[in-house]
């Protein structure tokens, strides 16, 4: 079996990649979940799309005559 020990490797990358997408979703309003999307490829893309032009639960809650408290 060939062994390049690219897992530590890829396991620092993951990290890297979600953490700041599980920060950004959690402050938005969205399921902090939803940044284990950025591990696939080609979708991790249209995450960050959907991210950028949909509406957030967040401006939701705002725009409502309660608003946030």
């Amino acid at each position: 079996m060939y062994h390049h020990g690219l897992g530590a490797a890829w396991l620092i990358f993951a990290v890297i990649a979600v953490l700041p997408f599980w920060r950004l979703c959690s402050r938005v309003g969205h399921s902090p979940w939803l940044s284990l999307l950025m591990l696939l490829p080609l979708i991790n893309i249209i995450f960050i799309y959907y991210l950028a032009f949909s509406e957030w639960p967040f401006e939701k809650r705002a725009a409502t005559p309660g608003g946030i408290r």
